[in-house]
């Protein structure tokens, strides 16, 4: 097992070499020296390259060994038949944590093989802490005076409180890119590759001890040591939400995870029971994990089940009954000083039920009167409310936004919000919603879906 500050030495290294280091963006280790840029890292960068020279600015050392002392971290980016030379020369010069991006060992063949063999026998003599090989990086930006990023990733997170820990770097691309387009905010993402001494135990203890991350996502294919996977998920999941998407639930995806792993994923139903047990909300594909960092993102304590549909819609607010129902919501009836409220000011033909239907012409005076008299109703009534604003042509929809926004930000009760159809304006819309601290959707079912993942994490921690 590492010990604490080497795992910490990969996620908050005050210093970094990065061996293979080159100008052109498009090689590897131009890439990191980019990113390592591109994340604020205010901490000291050494190039190494035997041409030597300079590199954007930054004096490029010929080899480790021209370093006056350590840095915290070498990030090693060097074809594969040379990493164990530069990986021997780090543990000579005193370096002691290496994250290894290039692939070319285990999963790589006879050669590849017999090259992590010795790299582990080498690791083990020199007392070194490996991370990867065959990883895209690190990225960790929860402390956002303190970032770092040593990855080739095409892009930062979003930043915020959410961390992401994965087997897949394509995954993890994916969830930066969505981290931009849906709000999420993800702070933080690891690959682990080839885990050959930090895997998705080992961040998932460090991660879960970090004040700093409120939920944690995974991406896994493949445990490892269950018994202490499942304590950590345990121990974490007493502070904050562990969500995983674990890959191989079917036959098929079983062989196509042992092919990509070499680890052949458990049965699904025993999984299941693996992840209950555990405190760990798991979802089933990636959207839903990613609905998941975005609802957590703004409720990490998650929510009850007990939830108060609120639309000017009937259609969305018929699927998003269905759908909440299928999550395991509940949709209580109003309580009657609710219900004779609302009818003291909708329209005769407005639904006053769960789901309210406000009617389509409703603006910011009808959606304003019903949210207040819903957010007035019995204390404990409700657990949420999950909102659906379909903007018609007739209704002026920034006022009835701006109406919302102002509610919401003074309310303690969690809401969440989905706008839908032509949104001409949708990007301020959803800004001005989400500053409030709502998370908001495009689309109602989605928003069903996140609140059931935040109910579900809720009713992990009560059977616990």
């Amino acid at each position: 097992m590492p010990a604490m500050n080497a795992i910490a030495s990969f996620l908050n290294p005050q210093s970094i070499a990065v061996v293979g280091a080159g100008e052109r963006p498009t090689s590897s280790g131009g890439a990191v020296l980019r990113n390592l840029r591109a994340s604020g890292y205010a901490g000291r960068i050494v190039p190494i390259n035997p041409k030597g020279g300079e590199i954007d600015g930054l004096k490029v050392a010929v080899s480790l060994r021209d370093l006056e002392s350590p840095v915290d971290l070498v990030a090693v980016l060097v074809r594969p038949d040379s990493i164990l030379e530069v990986v021997t020369e780090a543990a000579d010069t005193g370096h002691k944590n290496i994250l290894i991006l290039p692939g070319g060992f285990a999963e790589a063949g006879e050669s590849g093989r017999a090259r992590d063999a010795a790299l582990r026998k080498l690791a083990s003599a020199r007392g070194l802490t490996i991370g990867g090989p065959n990883c895209a990086g690190v990225i960790n930006l929860l402390d956002p005076k303190a970032p770092f990023a040593a990855t080739f990733f095409r892009d930062m997170p979003k930043g915020g409180a959410v961390a992401m820990i994965s087997q897949s770097g394509a995954i993890i691309e994916e969830a930066i890119d969505a981290s931009h387009a849906y709000n999420i905010p993800l702070g933080a993402v690891v690959s682990v590759g080839n885990s050959m001494h930090l895997g998705i135990i080992e961040y998932l203890e460090q991660l879960g001890r970090d004040e700093r991350c409120t939920a944690i996502l995974l991406y896994v294919e493949s445990f490892g040591d269950a018994a202490r996977f499942g304590e950590a998920a345990r121990t974490a999941a007493k502070t904050k939400p562990v969500i995983a998407l674990i890959g191989g639930r079917t036959a098929a995806g079983r062989d196509a995870a042992f092919r990509h792993t070499g680890s052949r994923p458990a049965d699904d139903t025993v999984t299941d029971e693996f992840c209950r047990r555990s405190g760990i909300v798991r979802v089933k594909s990636l959207r839903r994990l990613l609905l998941a960092g975005k609802a957590f993102g703004a409720f990490p304590q998650g929510i009850g089940k007990r939830v108060l549909l609120l639309s000017n819609s009937g259609g969305p607010g018929v699927l998003a009954a269905d759908q909440a129902t299928d999550e395991g919501l509940v949709l209580p009836e109003l309580p009657a000083a609710m219900a004779e409220k609302l009818r003291s000011f909708l329209p005769p033909e407005a639904a006053i039920a769960n789901p309210v239907d406000l009617l389509a012409d409703a603006r910011a005076d009808r959606f304003s009167a019903s949210l207040t008299a819903a957010l007035d109703a019995e204390k404990g009534y409700f657990d949420a409310i999950l909102m659906i604003h379909v903007v018609p042509f007739m209704v002026e929809a920034g006022a009835v936004v701006e109406a919302l926004a102002s509610l919401c930000k003074a309310s303690k009760l969690p809401i969440l919000h989905c706008m839908m159809g032509t949104l001409e304006q949708g990007r301020d819309w959803f800004s001005s919603m989400e500053r409030a601290g709502v998370p908001t959707f495009k689309d109602a079912e989605e928003m069903c879906i996140a609140a059931g993942l935040l109910m579900r994490h809720r009713e992990l921690n009560a059977v616990r």
